[in-house]
């Protein structure tokens, strides 16, 4: 079974994790093979789920932790992280 790797991030994003945000971040993830996971107070989410991740309702401010795992889960984790920590490219 290949390793769990996580990351903790927090949404900086004045809109937080909306629908767009959700959106680019599924599809982000949709690119990898490996099992890519949104963790909020104890709620997981699929991250490659629009629904799933809206069902988080994550605002600013909020602290997620990120978990990827499979052949690509470093690449996958680095690049949800980057993509969260720039406010999902949003100006």
């Amino acid at each position: 079974m290949a390793t769990k790797l996580s990351n903790t991030v927090t949404i900086v994003n004045p809109l937080g994790l909306h629908a767009r945000a959700a959106t680019k971040l599924a599809v982000l993830c949709q690119q990898f093979s490996a099992q890519i996971e949104l963790v909020q107070e104890g709620k997981a989410a699929d991250a490659s789920s629009v629904l799933a991740l809206l069902m988080l309702a994550s605002s600013k401010g909020k602290t997620l932790e990120v978990t990827a795992q499979g052949p690509d889960a470093a690449a996958a984790l680095a690049a949800v992280t980057t993509l969260i920590n720039n406010g999902f490219d949003e100006s």
